[in-house]
């Protein structure tokens, strides 16, 4: 049986083991079988093409949004137009201010 133990504070804390070795053990004391865990599949995060979509969705001003993020108008109409790529600190600025998730590292 191959069993990984996490550690806190120097004491065992959980056992990992795979699910085949969880399902024998199951079965060595007489339960059932248990279905694997559903899958929740993780929604993609909106494109910046579509920012010009959100921002106007949620009553926001190219103005008032690119002041919210720290950047002039200009630059965030060139990053609704796809002429600019933001980095990661304006990536996490804007989803901050748009409250949507999945901008702050990758985009």
């Amino acid at each position: 049986m191959n069993v990984q133990v996490i550690m806190r504070d120097g004491a065992p804390e959980y056992a990992v083991l795979p699910w085949d070795d969880y399902q024998a053990l199951l079965n060595a004391v007489g339960r059932p079988a248990a279905a694997p865990p559903p899958v929740t599949p993780v929604a993609a995060p909106p494109k910046f093409s579509e920012l010009t979509v959100l921002r106007e969705a949620q009553g926001m001003s190219l103005e008032a949004l690119s002041r919210s993020v720290g950047i002039s108008p200009a630059y965030l109409g060139l990053i609704e137009t796809g002429e600019r790529d933001p980095d990661a600190a304006i990536r996490r600025a804007l989803a901050r201010a748009l409250g949507l998730s999945g901008w702050g590292d990758d985009a």
